[in-house]
């Protein structure tokens, strides 16, 4: 299967400007801030979503897609289970990698560093900001454990659902929370032609962002 970079549609320019290393001249942030903004902008399907790669306890890597509900200086955030198995393998090993895929713009952005758990009033501001639904799933399931059937893990939420049956806040259980993820490297891509994709890294060395350009 071959793809053409930059022949992406009437809405876009043929092919987007080089990327430079002085796009990073404000930082990691705003460059990565303004290309979820583009995915946005462009209509793609959940132009937050990110890969999130953590290692088992064996060293096996998994992956996984998971929501980035946080980009800014002090890192890349996101929301789950802490009994999930990503909440056990970060819990193990604070250390993962994320990936953001826009394939229609022919962009990705890789951030790498290690992880912390937020703070309680993190974790609560953005868990009030969530619809009650999904308050109620998070009470009612015990991610990545097995179970019998789809009937179960209903009668599962229907039962949280009574549990908080009068109106008023739902509490934050104590199996949920973010994490942030501190980058130590952050590298964007830019598909070209015959292969030659822009690639442009920014990592922290001795306590300084240094930029370069890295070979397709």
């Amino acid at each position: 299967m071959r793809v053409s970079y930059g022949e992406i549609g009437p809405e876009r320019p043929v092919v987007d400007p080089d990327l430079e290393p002085s796009w990073l001249d404000d930082g990691w942030p705003a460059l990565a801030r303004h290309w979820v903004e583009d995915a946005v902008q462009a209509a793609l399907p959940e132009p937050n979503a990110m890969v999130l790669g953590t290692v088992d306890a064996a060293g096996h890597p998994c992956t996984r897609t998971v929501l980035c509900k946080g980009l800014d200086a002090d890192g890349v955030l996101f929301f789950t289970n802490y009994d999930s198995d990503k909440g056990r393998q970060l819990a193990a090993t604070p250390y993962a990698s994320v990936t953001f895929t826009w394939i229609p713009l022919a962009r990705q952005i890789t951030v790498r560093g290690p992880v912390e758990r937020t703070s309680e009033n993190t974790t609560s501001d953005y868990w009030a900001s969530r619809p009650r639904g999904s308050q109620l799933g998070a009470w009612a399931s015990q991610q990545s454990r097995p179970i019998g059937s789809r009937a179960e893990l209903e009668a599962a939420l229907i039962e949280a659902g009574e549990r908080f049956a009068v109106d008023g806040d739902i509490p934050v259980p104590g199996h949920w929370g973010g994490f942030r993820i501190r980058p130590e490297s952050v590298e964007f891509w830019q598909g070209r032609p015959n292969r030659m994709h822009n690639r442009i890294r920014t990592r922290l060395v001795d306590g300084a962002w240094i930029v370069e350009r890295l070979q397709p």
